[in-house]
């Protein structure tokens, strides 16, 4: 692959990090809907955040199977109707994959911009599953979530990439 001028080679990535950052994605889901606000519509999904990270940079390794399997762990710790944000997870997954190419040509700020219909169509099947099912819409809060998330996908993008990022083997007359 042709890269830019000035973008850095980086290292494989780790599967074992892949997965260990998705597993703390889940865990800080589960911790902020146990926390004081509970299941409030703004709050970001950090797990939708990991899986579109790693759908972007990793389609073989991070697929739609694997947003399937973590939208149900979310469905059955949440108790919400199950398959909610599986189906969520995986259209988000499939369509991070099917654009990972052209996105990662970009930077990281207009990457958020180009990812913030992806978080906005997950919260979307997640509202459209929940009001075929009966309940109540959420009210003009739901519209938060996805433009947070959209503005943490910098940090995450420096944070998840920098285990990548060193040197295999620092040298004072190797630059990479």
């Amino acid at each position: 692959m042709i890269m830019r001028p000035g973008q850095q080679l980086l290292l494989p990535a780790n599967p074992f990090f892949i997965w260990g950052s998705l597993l703390v994605a889940l865990g800080l889901d589960m911790l902020q809907n146990m926390g004081l606000w509970g299941r409030a519509a703004w709050t970001p999904q950090f797990l939708a955040l990991a899986l579109v990270f790693w759908s972007i940079h990793q389609p073989r390794r991070i697929g739609i199977g694997a947003a399937f399997f973590l939208g149900v762990c979310i469905d059955v710790h949440q108790g919400s109707m199950l398959g909610q944000h599986a189906l969520a997870y995986t259209v988000m997954s499939f369509l991070a994959i099917a654009i990972h190419r052209r996105l990662l040509w970009f930077g990281v700020p207009s990457q958020a911009l180009q990812v913030f219909p992806l978080f906005a169509a997950s919260h979307g099947i997640e509202l459209t599953v929940r009001m075929m099912a009966g309940a109540v819409f959420p009210g003009p809060d739901l519209l938060l979530a996805p433009l947070i998330e959209s503005l943490l996908w910098p940090v995450l993008s420096v944070i998840l990439l920098i285990p990548q990022r060193r040197a295999p083997n620092p040298d004072a007359h190797r630059p990479l």
